[in-house]
């Protein structure tokens, strides 16, 4: 949330009263053409109505009427592997960003070294996004937007983020295996039915497809771009727009 500093209120009056005076001392010139009298009431005017806005913005600063609060939430991407969470997500991230909004943006990738020494059972993962849904939620109680995104491939946990977070929205990146197998770069889905890689989404542990999420994006059949422009409609007209 922002506020006006004192000083920036200041500055403000003397740009404002600076060029209005001017203006007074030259109607009372012309009117009356004399240059001292039209002096000596624009400098009266400048300190009297320099004082009268400060005092009159200041008030204005206390009266909540017509203010608009705008709520923190935590956006939670969730789906498989390779299934363009990260990439949908920091699009996001940025539009809230644009929009001038207070937003934090945290990726698995990036909290796991919060946590070391965290595997990758299914308890250990369960554990891994409860402490990640904690930080989101800590955050949002501090009023920022968080836009998170995870695997996060077992309900159990997700249920606990929704439930500790106050504005939750759940986006499932509805997809396929198969699909993802194909858009994986970097080979973890190979890696993972070779055996190198345990317990990965989809290969060898299921994931738990989301039963009520606040938005499904359909991965295989719509563009990023719509993509993001349904999310942050979304966004807007539950949270921003009120």
């Amino acid at each position: 949330m922002q506020y006006e500093t004192k000083k920036r209120s200041i500055l403000k009056a003397i740009s404002w009263r600076t060029w209005a005076t001017m203006t007074t001392a030259a109607l009372v010139f012309i009117f009356t053409g004399q240059f001292a009298l039209a002096v000596t009431i624009g400098l009266l005017e400048v300190f009297a109505k320099m004082a009268l806005y400060f005092f009159h913005e200041r008030l204005w600063q206390r009266i909540s009427y017509g203010k608009k609060e705008i709520p923190a939430f935590v956006v939670w991407f969730t789906g498989l592997p390779a299934s363009g969470k990260k990439e949908l997500a920091n699009r996001v991230h940025q539009q809230l960003k644009d929009d001038k909004l207070k937003v934090e943006r945290l990726d698995s990738l990036d909290v796991r070294p919060l946590f070391p020494e965290t595997g990758f059972s299914p308890e250990e993962v369960n554990r891994h996004v409860k402490r990640a849904g904690h930080l989101c939620a800590m955050l949002e109680k501090n009023g920022v937007i968080v836009v998170a995104s995870f695997v996060s491939p077992y309900a159990k946990s997700r249920y606990f983020v929704r439930g500790v977070a106050n504005n939750f929205v759940e986006i499932y990146m509805k997809t396929t295996v198969d699909a993802c197998e194909k858009r994986d770069e970097k080979g973890h889905y190979a890696k993972a039915h070779s055996g190198e890689y345990q317990n990965f989404p989809g290969v060898d542990v299921a994931y738990d497809v989301p039963e009520n999420p606040e938005i499904i994006i359909a991965v295989d059949d719509i563009s990023t771009d719509e993509a993001v422009n349904q999310i942050v409609v979304y966004l807007r007209k539950r949270f921003l727009n009120n």
